[in-house]
């Protein structure tokens, strides 16, 4: 049965990585039984992350306990029953030249992605300076990257924009780059690759977790009250605040656990307890 045929009490959102992927690279059985769980109750269980689907399938390679996946930080959303994408969004020519041109003045490494669902093929910008997460990005993709041309032909559609900066404490380039970009979604994350550089991602205006967990709710006709989702780092901000009940693994960042319920960690089925919290203090009192 596809996932868009089935009736839903309720919904769940849950990060891939550092969220419901342990540092290990695997899935808890526990984890996995509590999305199993969520699916007999009736509710649709959705992973959200910031992977192309390319990355996505790659990494897991067994069939999930899950009913959509909203892929690339919002980018698209895929019907997981049969791997359809039902959702995507991409800029625009004058959008992607205004973004590059910021980065190339600012000196940033940078890679522009091509659309959905191909948004895995990227073209980048040629280094300047040491920076060792964008190197070994280019080289894990090295079959589906190449150097960008300055003139930026051929280049009518995007999903987003990359820019990788070494190091953690790069808050002020966030901030600058999201207020010149003030029509386009500008989100900070830590990189999955080295887990300190700052991976800083434009979208076209709109896109985001939220927006793309807001937009599959109402597709579904699933209550707002009856919404909960689950993150670890700053891609995750706006999801976590849409849902009615916002949860925090414990290995996030401090000032991101401050906003939200706590729960544990990655690698201590962190899902478990938030899925279990919600069930119980929220969501089946209001079904009772």
């Amino acid at each position: 049965m596809k996932s868009s045929d089935k009736q839903y009490r309720g919904i769940f959102f849950t990060d891939f990585d550092g969220t419901l992927f342990r540092s290990d690279g695997t899935i808890s059985a526990t984890d996995f039984a509590t999305l199993e769980k969520l699916g007999n109750y009736g509710i649709a269980r959705v992973i959200a992350t910031g992977r192309s689907l390319h990355s996505f399938f790659n990494t897991v390679t067994t069939k999930l306990p899950i009913d959509y996946l909203i892929f690339s930080t919002g980018t698209g959303i895929m019907d997981y029953s049969d791997h359809s994408v039902i959702k995507s969004f991409h800029m625009e020519p004058g959008e992607i030249q205004e973004t590059a041109a910021l980065f190339m003045e600012h000196n940033l490494d940078f890679m522009i992605h091509s659309p959905v669902p191909d948004n895995h093929r990227f073209a980048y910008w040629p280094l300047r300076s040491s920076n060792p997460d964008f190197v070994n990005r280019i080289s894990l993709y090295k079959d589906h990257s190449r150097p960008l041309e300055k003139s930026l032909q051929g280049y009518s559609s995007a999903s987003q924009l990359l820019a990788i900066i070494a190091g953690s404490n790069n808050s002020a380039v966030y901030h600058f780059v999201k207020a010149s970009l003030p029509r386009l979604t500008v989100i900070r994350t830590t990189s999955p690759l080295d887990g300190s550089s700052t991976w800083i991602e434009v979208f076209p205006g709109g896109v985001s977790k939220g927006h793309a967990a807001e937009w599959l709710t109402g597709k579904l006709g699933i209550p707002h009250k009856h919404s909960a989702a689950i993150g670890n780092d700053y891609n995750d901000l706006e999801m976590l605040h849409w849902a009615d009940r916002g949860y925090a693994v414990f290995n996030a960042p401090a000032d991101l656990k401050n906003s939200f319920h706590i729960v544990s960690s990655n690698n201590d089925n962190g899902i478990t307890e938030a899925a279990s919290k919600w069930l119980d203090d929220v969501f089946l009192l209001e079904l009772n």
